[in-house]
């Protein structure tokens, strides 16, 4: 498949939340669990919808799964916020 920038930084993105999860649980100092939890599951989730988006079936289904990731975007800003 060919380089594609969405993807890559979906997944890049991915591994640094994934990173701020084990700091935020497993660091004594914070041991915060609730909104990093949130931030996991939102911020994992736009490269995985990105990536189904990719192998859409048709430019809808395209469409519907590249919103579901900017939604899951916005949700992981919340909690960042």
């Amino acid at each position: 498949m060919k380089e594609n920038i969405i993807k890559d930084k979906s997944k890049d993105f991915a591994l640094r939340i994934i990173n701020l999860y084990k700091y935020l649980t497993l660091t004594a100092q914070t041991k915060e669990f609730i909104m990093s939890k949130q931030a996991l599951k939102s911020g994992t989730s736009i490269g995985a919808n990105v990536k189904e988006a990719l192998r859409g079936q048709t430019r809808p289904d395209f469409r519907a799964k590249m919103s579901i990731a900017l939604k899951e975007a916005s949700e992981t800003e919340y909690w960042l916020e």
